[in-house]
């Protein structure tokens, strides 16, 4: 994406309503007419037709009943289709956004509700039994029902049944064609019908957010499957310390103060409050079959990304003293699964005047499916999002027979339930879920899993083995909690102490909140629900389930948590890094932060702007979005334009070192080429090292046998062909800025085993580091010529890094014509992993984009109605709409969208009125 400032496009100006209206029709008629041709021509003809596509378009001109309302609602629309709703009460507020919601999205709502109550087989059939199971044994959906019969607020739950009394009014009386054209496909193979909408249904979204936002699972399960063939030196090589001397940690001064016990931004740190260091478990590893877990872990529906240690998100705000316009501006775009639609959806929420009554007048980023504002702004504060990463989830090995499991000495009883999973076209399938005083046990779920203890290393006072042990998950986010009352909290929340009492409610996923309000203030909150684990236990692997000292201690309590306020150095960056230096703090949040790439990078360019007096803009912030430099590159490229390289071939490609700036731009060959050379160093140094259960799945390597001593593979005699188990999106080593750091620290050791390769069929075996960087550069310049051509002035980086944007589900496992008539793209991109512009790919899969920006925002604190945004997509779920991917080309771009807030601005921006009425 390009770096240079862009101008931003009013979200609703009235001039080009009409051209873009009558452009918008006929792309929809075009789109029609290939459709009825393409389906008529295999038989679909009779199922399908201008009706089909065209019934469930939503209305948005004119008026519509809608039960249970008290008042008249206005949905106003932009030109983009984004929504803001006006009305005179909150219930009737709520009641909007869900029927709003429905009309463009509840297709997606609905394979939403299915993912989280484990019920996707009732719709695709038997290929999600295992899935299904899976979830079941999780249990989300029956956590959120705890949550909402023991846990919420009163006025949370009215404003739960109102959105879905919104949503089943938009339902009723309809038919699946005539609410997403993916029921009328469905219902070829399949005679689902959508059911009513409950409040439990929202709920349970948040159950999923934090599963994918679980923190270093698939760390903990890594390492121990690397205990198959390397050593413990070995894996620490490859899991380095975090540098917080060179990637600052988020807060950067106070502690807990020793006479309150609570935190203080002002006070200095002493003493322990218990918790854990950072010493080895009992468990030093487990092995291989370990991978069945991560199998099954791979085949759960992964919506905001694939795990990895470059993905995550980027927030940073700025106070009015640094700023053009003296008050602050806050940045936000978190990190997440390219999807079609976007996972987000715009919206504005606005009580016609702010009463006892009515409490909302907030707009931003929405999770359809679920009310209320997620990230955004009211007419006081703004707030962003990222992950913090806290360490939530643990593995435990637990002793089990046919009746219990040992814990403590003594055999305690299975908690169980049955639960049955109905499959469309198929038989129900009946599975039991044993449960542990630690949690569900996951190995329950596939017949390798109950092997997953067999070999895993423990201490002598271990219990006896037997056939095996099996495996339990404790996770934070199975204990019901307030996260939905934290979700109202924020969108009302007026100043400091209002966003800190609604950031107290926010258990799970565990969030970097930033804050900025109308005043000048800015600060930074970490809240969450983060064990605290015993002494001896880093969490970094599978602990023994059946001593007690490994059990959780409870979690750290709220006012113990890190946050900032108003700091002097003038803003807070939170990009995944650190949240403080451990030396400061006595709990222990995660041994596995993301490695703090983006957030030097986000300091340096703040720092870089301000130094001599300097102030930044909005556009400023909009240009550090874009910001696309690749750090890594620029730790590498003056050492291989070192390389004496003979091959002119190879030299060709080396001279498009030769001045490059590091920016990855679409069109840059040079950074096409370094990335291609950074791939094949991670593969010869680290990946063909790895064990088979972390490979690219069809990768077929012949390797020492895995009871073979470790060693350099040049120094084995014996070896064994074996072939990658990992998906492609999930594999080792993907790239990440925690791959920065392994090379970082390799690069002065010249002579590391690392850099040892074995003599293959075409290629002597390399010794150094020099001579592994050399092959790199040989094997990359042929890759590239077969992906690329023989000519490198015709390479370039978004040839190669395309994002493809793809429907959830029939556009990924549905019939060819589906994924034609769903899918869009490709797309060539710039940026790259672990830049600010984070399109990031996985370097042992290949260079596809896995991860993107989902969206962009800058809030302008001074004047709201100049904050701008942009979605990934656009606002409909419906394929044949003008707003399906009307913000892809813009987003693209970098540009961003103007964004309304006034009553006057959205009176300004609308182009489509509809009145919801009684």
């Amino acid at each position: 994406m390009p770096a240079a400032t862009t101008t931003a496009v009013p979200s609703g100006t009235k001039s080009g309503t009409k051209s873009r209206k009558k452009k918008g029709r006929r792309a929809r008629l075009i789109v029609i007419v290939v459709v009825l041709a393409l389906v008529a021509g295999i038989g679909y003809g009779s199922y399908w037709g201008v009706s089909t596509v065209r019934a469930s378009l939503p209305q948005t001109t004119g008026e519509i009943k809608v039960p249970g309302l008290s008042g008249n609602v206005d949905v106003k629309r932009d030109s983009y289709g984004v929504p803001q709703i006006y009305a005179d009460t909150d219930a009737d507020l709520f009641r909007a956004q869900g029927y709003v919601q429905a009309q463009d999205r509840f297709y997606e709502m609905d394979v939403r509700r299915h993912m989280t109550s484990g019920r996707l087989s009732e719709m695709f059939g038997s290929s999600q039994v295992k899935t299904d199971s899976f979830l079941r044994t999780l249990g989300w959906h029956r956590v959120a029902q705890k949550e909402y019969d023991t846990k919420l607020s009163p006025e949370t739950k009215k404003n739960l049944q109102a959105y879905s009394a919104g949503v089943n009014a938009y339902l009723k009386g309809k038919d699946g064609k005539q609410i997403s054209v993916e029921y009328a496909a469905l219902n070829l193979t399949n005679d689902y019908k959508p059911e009513a909408w409950t409040p439990v249904d929202s709920v349970a979204w948040l159950k999923a957010m934090a599963w994918d936002l679980r923190g270093n699972m698939q760390d903990e399960i890594d390492r121990s499957l690397m205990t198959s063939r390397l050593s413990a030196q070995q894996i620490s090589d490859l899991y380095p310390s975090y540098p917080y001397s060179r990637n600052k940690p988020i807060v950067q001064q106070g502690g807990i103060d020793p006479v309150t016990g609570k935190f203080d931004q002002d006070a200095n740190p002493g003493g322990t409050v218990g918790g854990s260091d950072t010493a080895t478990g009992a468990v030093q590893g487990m092995q291989s079959q370990l991978s069945s877990l991560s199998d099954t872990l791979d085949k759960i529906p992964t919506l905001l990304g694939p795990s990895g240690s470059g993905i995550g998100s980027n927030s940073w705000v700025v106070s009015g003293d640094l700023t053009t316009t003296g008050k602050p501006l806050l940045a936000n775009d978190p990190h997440l699964a390219p999807q079609l639609p976007s996972l987000w959806y715009q919206m504005g929420l606005h009580c016609r005047t702010i009463s006892s009554s009515c409490h909302y007048d907030v707009a931003g980023y929405t999770f359809s499916g679920m009310p209320g504002v997620v990230i955004g702004h009211n007419q006081d504060i703004s707030w962003g999002f990222t992950n913090l990463g806290a360490d939530v989830t643990d593995l435990y090995l637990e002793k089990v027979t046919d009746n219990g499991y040992l814990y403590d000495g003594e055999e305690k009883p299975f908690t169980t339930r049955k639960e049955t999973i109905k499959v469309a076209g198929g038989k129900s399938r009946q599975i039991v879920v044993r449960e542990t005083n630690n949690g569900p046990l996951v190995s329950d779920r596939d017949t390798e899993l109950a092997k997953v203890g067999q070999k895993a290393p423990v201490t002598s006072a271990a219990p006896d083995r037997g056939d095996g042990y099996a495996v339990a998950l404790k996770w934070t986010a199975l204990q019901p909690g307030n996260s939905m009352d934290a979700v109202f909290d924020l969108d009302k929340a007026k100043d400091w102490s209002g966003f800190r009492a609604a950031a107290k409610n926010f258990d799970v996923p565990s969030q970097n909140l930033i804050y900025a309000d109308t005043k000048g203030n800015i600060g930074y909150q970490a809240p969450g629900s983060i064990p605290i684990r015993s002494k001896g236990d880093d969490g970094t692997m599978p602990a023994p389930g059946w001593d007690p000292k490994y059990a959780w201690k409870g979690t750290i309590p709220f006012d113990q948590l890190p946050y900032e306020y108003n700091p002097k150095r003038g803003y807070i960056v939170t990009a995944n890094q650190a949240v403080i230096d451990p030396k400061k703090y006595p709990y222990l949040i995660t041994e596995d932060w993301g490695y703090g790439t983006r957030s030097r990078r986000i300091t340096d360019l703040i720092e870089s702007k301000t130094r001599d007096g300097g102030k930044i803009s909005t556009e400023d912030m909009q240009k550090m979005q874009l910001d696309n430099s690749s750090e890594i590159a620029k730790l590498l490229t003056p050492m291989l334009l070192k390389l004496n390289i003979k091959d002119p071939y190879v030299r060709q490609a080396q001279k498009l070192l030769e001045g490059w700036d590091y920016t990855q731009e679409s069109d840059s060959a040079a950074a096409a080429y370094f990335n291609a050379v950074w791939r094949n160093i991670l593969k010869l140094a680290f990946g063909n090292k790895l064990p088979k259960e972390l490979r690219v799945e069809g990768q077929c390597l012949n390797v020492p046998p895995a009871d073979s001593a470790s060693g350099p593979a040049d120094k084995q005699d014996k070896l064994v062909r074996e072939c990658g188990e990992r998906s492609a999106d999930s594999a080792q080593p993907d790239g990440g800025d925690r791959w920065f750091e392994v090379v970082r620290k390799l690069l002065d050791k010249p002579d590391s085993d690392w850099w040892k390769t074995p003599k293959t069929r075409l290629d002597k075996p390399t010794h150094n580091r020099d001579e592994l960087l050399g092959r790199a550069m040989k094997d990359a310049r042929w890759e590239l010529t077969a992906k690329l051509g023989k000519d490198v002035d015709t390479w370039n980086w978004g040839r190669l890094h395309q994002l493809m944007l793809t429907n959830q589900t029939l556009g990924t496992d549905g019939p060819g014509i589906l994924k034609w008539l769903l899918n869009r793209g490709p797309f060539n991109l710039g940026g790259g992993e672990a830049a600010v512009d984070a399109t990031g790919w996985n370097a042992a899969g290949g260079y596809g984009v896995v991860w993107v920006p989902s969206m962009r925002m800058v809030v302008n604190l001074k004047d709201l109605d100049k904050s701008q945004w942009i979605n990934l997509t656009g606002e409909s779920g419906h394929a044949y709409s003008a707003h399906y991917t009307d913000q892809e080309g813009k987003w693209a771009n970098g540009d961003l969208l103007g964004w309304s807030f006034s009553k006057a601005a959205v009176d300004r921006s609308t182009v489509d009125t509809l009145v919801l009425k009684p």
